[in-house]
């Protein structure tokens, strides 16, 4: 959202972010989240970091407490858009000099809010703008959707980076963990177990915004990089022969763009976007909940050649560079105008 607002501006429109207020803890959270170890979460709510809209110039307001957004909150304008399921309800409330209604999906949210409700929004009659071909399927498919914009997401390349190179002198598989099980975090470390039982010397790197659980712990010996800022991430992109992303219900997957930005190819399952991304060589599909297949797509790509490595690393970074924020900004631009003259 602050990359699409940032360069909307650059293109001579006037934006304007009205954010809700953050939920607070109460003691009782506080509580659970220390007797659980999870101490930055506190430490975050009484001293929250800037986020993406501040970093990216964005220039934004933000609600005195967590409450609707309502007419009063909002300047008058061509266009307004919804960026969260329950936003696109205060938005289908609003009146009309406040722009014509658009709803960014980023993802089919019945993970954040009751599904019927959720469902409700998705067939509010606006318009909508979305990064993946599963939920513009969705939309048009089971919401009857007919004004549906396919934007997909990119990276930004200044960001994410490397030059060419040689596989790892050991073999090395990167991911990002979490909790969140739809995320599939237990199927990368199973698939992780497998892999080294054959191949003992497998290295393993790890990026996460929260600490490992007892629960599910990291495979041994796992180089471990809690909340690592970008440069941390491009880095390990590419010290990696493979990044794994095991994911059941993504809404897009941008971890996979910026792992083959870096060169870096992507053992994945199919959702979110990955069945667009990783196709046509440049990547490896497994079947979703199978660890034994993306392990033994682990163990494939730690017996390939270097030249054999190196031309799937290749692949991996053209297909990265087909998306660019410019093109998605030019589909972005134009649903909005669309909106606008089909007022």
């Amino acid at each position: 959202m602050a990359i699409y607002a940032r360069s909307l501006m650059a293109r001579g429109h006037t934006v304007e972010v009205v954010c809700n207020a953050p939920d607070r803890f109460s003691l009782r959270e506080q509580f659970r989240a220390l007797r659980h170890g999870r101490w930055w979460e506190t430490r975050d709510q009484m001293k929250p970091k800037p986020g993406h809209l501040a970093a990216y110039g964005v220039p934004h307001r933000v609600l005195d407490r967590p409450r609707p957004v309502t007419a009063t909150d909002l300047p008058t304008a061509d266009v307004v858009i919804a960026t969260w399921w329950c936003t696109a309800n205060w938005v289908a409330d609003l009146p009309p000099g406040k722009g014509a209604k658009v709803h960014f999906m980023q993802d089919y949210e019945i993970w954040g809010g009751p599904k019927e409700q959720v469902d409700a929004t998705c067939r509010l009659p606006m318009p909508k703008i979305t990064p993946a071909q599963w939920l513009k399927d969705l939309l048009c498919d089971k919401f009857g959707q007919t004004r549906v914009t396919l934007a997909p997401n990119a990276v930004d390349f200044n960001t994410f980076s490397a030059p060419p190179r040689n596989k790892q002198a050991i073999p090395t598989v990167g991911f990002t963990y979490t909790s969140f099980h739809a995320k599939g975090s237990d199927i990368i470390i199973e698939a992780i177990r497998l892999a080294r039982l054959r191949r003992p010397d497998l290295l393993v790197v790890c990026v996460s915004s929260t600490m490992p659980t007892s629960a599910m712990p990291l495979p041994a010996g796992t180089e471990f990089h809690l909340r690592a800022t970008d440069e941390i991430l491009r880095i390990c992109y590419g010290a990696c022969d493979a990044w794994l992303f095991g994911t059941r219900k993504e809404g897009f997957g941008l971890p996979i763009l910026e792992a083959m930005a870096c060169r870096t190819p992507v053992i994945g399952t199919p959702a979110g976007a990955a069945l667009e991304l990783l196709a046509d060589g440049a990547g490896v599909l497994v079947p979703a909940e199978n660890p034994q297949a993306m392990a033994d797509a682990i163990l494939e790509l730690c017996a390939m050649t270097d030249v054999e490595w190196r031309i799937l690393s290749e692949a991996a970074h053209r297909k990265a560079c087909s998306y660019t924020w410019e093109d998605a900004t030019d589909l972005f631009e134009a649903a909005l105008q669309d909106a606008v003259l089909d007022r």
